[in-house]
């Protein structure tokens, strides 16, 4: 069990702004004794990306823009429990990722000394932060011994006071996919001039595709051998599979559809296609849940897949799926490296800045009130109860689904 959420953002606030306050006068102070060298040529890049998986999912065209432009070694920083997604994807060797443990404060303030080593010891000489106005991730920049830090700067915007440790300060524009703010980080490293602000170029979304993950046979056919494991009558000739990814991160529980729509969606699909076997994925943690939602459910085509595969096999499930109904999570944008359609539940966040970067059809309701979290407020909100969510009943998520239904 890691430190709670709330807990990290108390922390962040409480003794990240002293920290930051009085780390940018030790920052300057450093630099008039000792001087940096911000036009040696790059080697060592580090990104700074600890909250979300989702969110590392969406910078990795950032990442992939650097590695095709410059011969450099990318590295990455994240909490221990992000880190698979990385292996997911492949763009940063796993010996080039740092894990910062956030089981408890000690093994946090130990992992934090030693990433200022491991810093040193790599020769980092460039910094990415990826995160939006983190405190926390501001220190480990200003302090890794880079000779260049590149993070969003609030500048006349509203933002969180997170101290002045930046050589190049990008504008985080609210009003483009997050995406392509990444790619606007990227743009301010391989920039060759100075900007105030960083970045002045146009981003295409083209920039932003994901590279597909190649997915064999062999591949294919393990996956579909834990489904019949885990529903015996399954033939691979006649059963489609449907996904529903019903869960969502511990950041924003706001963003979760009621457990009682996706209920009786699975009933709606279940009693009109015969052929439709629903599968709930998830986590072993996450067992307990599905169960009770395949419970009230009672149907045997509806089966609890929580702990059959790990994230590395996610790929090849979603490759012999038809679609997956799925919260605004990690698996929405695990599954943007295949082909595979998505309905993603928004209210609390946007599509437009945070939808995955695959074959996705956004399920938003677009309220005046959403979307209601952002960079801004740390991503919490004093709602309590979501409607931009609820207002989307099963019955109008079923006729949105019936084409790639009767498509099956």
């Amino acid at each position: 069990m890691g430190i709670h959420i709330n807990t990290m953002r108390r922390v962040d606030f409480f003794l990240g702004v002293p920290l930051c306050f009085l780390g940018t006068l030790l920052k300057k102070l450093c630099a008039l004794l000792f001087r940096s060298d911000p036009e040696r040529e790059c080697r060592n890049i580090l990104f700074i990306g600890l909250s979300e998986t989702g969110s590392t999912i969406l910078a990795d065209p950032a990442m992939a823009k650097i590695k095709s432009s410059r011969d450099v070694d990318l590295h990455f920083v994240c909490f221990e429990k992000n880190s698979a997604v990385l292996e997911l994807l492949g763009t940063i060797p796993n010996s080039n990722i740092f894990k910062i443990r956030e089981t408890d404060g000690v093994a946090l303030a130990i992992d934090v000394l030693r990433f200022f080593l491991w810093t040193r010891a790599r020769q980092i000489d460039s910094v990415i932060d990826l995160e939006l106005f983190s405190r926390f991730t501001a220190l480990l920049a200003g302090f890794s011994g880079a000779d260049r830090t590149i993070g969003f700067h609030s500048f006349y915007n509203e933002g969180l006071y997170r101290g002045d440790f930046l050589s190049h300060k990008v504008v985080y524009n609210p009003h483009q996919h997050i995406s392509k703010n990444f790619i606007a980080l990227a743009n301010a490293l391989l920039s060759e001039k100075n900007e105030i602000p960083f970045s002045k170029a146009i981003i295409s979304d083209t920039e932003i595709l994901l590279q597909k993950a190649l997915i064999g046979a062999p591949e294919k056919s393990s996956i579909l051998g834990k489904v019949a494991e885990a529903y015996p009558s399954f033939d691979t000739e006649y059963y489609k599979i449907v996904l529903f990814n019903t869960n969502a991160s511990d950041l924003v529980p706001l963003r979760r559809w009621p457990k009682e729509y996706y209920i009786e969606l699975a009933g709606m699909l279940l009693d009109q296609y015969s052929r439709v076997i629903i599968l709930l994925p998830g986590i072993e943690s996450e067992h307990s849940w599905n169960d009770s939602i395949v419970f009230a459910v009672n149907d045997e085509r509806c089966v609890n897949f929580a702990g059959y595969t790990t994230l590395a096999e996610l790929p090849a499930l979603y490759a012999v799926s038809e679609f997956m109904v799925t919260n605004d999570s990690g698996p929405a944008h695990f599954a943007a490296v295949t082909s595979m359609p998505e309905f993603v539940f928004f209210g609390p966040e946007t599509p437009a800045l945070y939808g995955p970067l695959g074959t996705m059809t956004p399920l938003y309701a677009g309220l005046a009130c959403s979307p209601c979290v952002s960079a801004a407020n740390h991503r919490q909100s004093p709602c309590n109860d979501n409607i931009c969510l609820k207002m989307i009943t099963p019955e109008k998520v079923f006729k949105i689904l019936k084409p790639s239904l009767e498509a099956m």
